[in-house]
């Protein structure tokens, strides 16, 4: 199969996935937990092993710690202007509307799902392989996102398939993202695509320390260090292929 239809699949999967979970039966708070620490170790393994070193093996020192600023910089300001996703947000608050609370969350994620599509595209830069891994760890972090949005709107309008069709939406901006980035890095000099790729590390790091490993640790349960070395060692064994 051709490798770029297996990162548009993988792509797709996350929020079709949990919009298809959210709208028929909720997981376990601790499930949801795992899946985020193991995707958290997925995405600091590729960036401290992958994406980091390549940076600096394209351009330098200065521009790979200017990439990584300018990376944690731009998801901060996503994540102050923009609602996002968390697990306790599942849980409906009394006196609030979870209908309009819902629509909000998925505009937010919307737009947060664009750049998460150019960063899977920044990890061919390296190779297609660091693409499918980066892929892989987004979309298992996404499937929380769409059982929460899904399940949300779903248990506030009654109705399933518009429920499921507003959150699977989602996934359209990633894979916009992703062919943005990948025009763009045949278009661009060396350097800035160690610029970019930086940024992408940068933008993992973000998301892993500021959502992911904060969120799974709610679950208070061994079970999510176990998952987050599960993920580092995954990316660590994909390595020696």
């Amino acid at each position: 199969m051709d490798p770029v239809l297996i990162i548009v699949v993988i792509a797709f999967t996350g929020p079709i996935l949990g919009s298809v979970i959210g709208v028929l039966r909720r997981p376990s708070f601790i499930y949801v937990c795992c899946m985020l620490c193991f995707a958290a170790g997925v995405m600091l393994a590729i960036s401290f092993l992958e994406l980091i070193p390549e940076s600096l093996a394209l351009s330098s020192t200065r521009v790979s710690v200017l990439g990584l600023i300018t990376g944690g910089v731009v998801m901060y300001a996503l994540d102050r202007l923009l609602p996002h996703i968390h697990p306790n947000l599942c849980r409906q608050e009394q006196g609030c509307n979870l209908e309009r609370t819902a629509v909000y969350l998925i505009i937010g994620i919307f737009l947060h799902n664009f750049p998460e599509g150019m960063a899977i595209a920044s990890g061919g830069v390296a190779n297609i392989e660091t693409s499918i891994i980066i892929a892989l760890a987004i979309a298992i972090h996404n499937i929380p996102e769409g059982i929460c949005t899904s399940a949300s709107y779903f248990h506030a309008c009654g109705r399933r398939l518009k429920a499921f069709l507003l959150s699977g939406s989602t996934a359209v901006p990633i894979l916009i993202g992703y062919w943005v980035g990948r025009l763009m890095f045949h278009q661009i000099s060396p350097s800035l695509i160690g610029f970019a790729v930086a940024a992408t590390a940068g933008l993992m790091i973000y998301i892993t320390v500021d959502e992911l490993i904060p969120n799974s640790c709610a679950g208070e349960n061994h079970a999510t260090l176990f998952s987050l070395m599960a993920g580092v060692i995954l990316v660590v064994l994909l390595q020696a292929f």
